[in-house]
């Protein structure tokens, strides 16, 4: 379905550089926790793969694109490398690196929902998978990072939800047939200006309705400082 709006050999491109800068992330929660090197990699490459994978693992097709194209294997490890000897550097480059994050967020919740529809699976499905493509790596990463992954923390800029509409503009242009390239790239789009906006103006999403307790505000309130 992308076959309308970019050719194989752009998409593969636009692939990589989502590939590289969610590495990039990777490797720079690495560094803060005080990985080495190896640690530096898995981290990479968890967070740059993590979501494709296990897309590809639920939808069938096996072996996943992570293990046949060696582009995408190696993408991370170049990240990782770049992170280990110039981090402070990578550092100081945040807003840009938090630019192509919003746009790789875009394109792999749009490319998730349409490989999952392609191969066979609903409507819904699919689009929960496009989220999954989208962040299932970033929640890996924390995961391994040993923290509490920030797609459920109240204290951290939206990053599911932009993924959520994107994925859910695809479903609905499949469900009333008018998916092509103009609403696509309007997918991608919203999906990008909603998570740079939430960048911009800190939205979050909203905690629990008359929520009481605040035993735990001064801590993370810390955390964020």
């Amino acid at each position: 379905m992308l076959l309308e709006l970019f050719s194989p050999s752009v998409q593969h491109a636009l692939d990589i550089v989502g590939i590289f800068v969610f590495a990039i992330s990777g490797a720079l929660l690495a560094v803060r926790k005080n990985f080495d090197v190896f640690g530096i990699a898995v981290l990479a490459e968890v967070t740059a793969l993590g979501g494709g994978l296990f897309r590809d693992l639920v939808i069938g097709a096996v072996p996943p694109a992570a293990f046949t194209d060696l582009g995408y294997f190696l993408t991370p490890l170049l990240a990782a490398l770049l992170v280990f000897f110039l981090h402070p550097q990578v550092e100081r480059t945040q807003f840009a690196v938090n630019v192509f994050d919003a746009a790789g967020l875009g394109l792999f919740c749009v490319t998730g929902t349409t490989k999952a529809y392609d191969h066979g699976l609903g409507l819904t499905a699919s689009a929960t998978l496009g989220l999954a493509t989208a962040v299932g790596g970033g929640v890996l990463r924390d995961i391994i990072a040993n923290e509490v992954p920030s797609l459920v923390r109240w204290d951290r800029d939206l990053y599911a939800v932009p993924a959520v509409v994107g994925a859910a503009i695809v479903a609905l242009s499949i469900r009333f047939e008018v998916l092509n390239g103009i609403t696509t790239a309007l997918a991608v789009v919203t999906a990008f200006v909603l998570r740079l906006l939430a960048l911009r103006y800190h939205w979050r999403a909203p905690r629990a309705w008359n929520r009481r307790s605040s035993a735990e505000e001064p801590a993370e309130e810390k955390a964020t400082a």
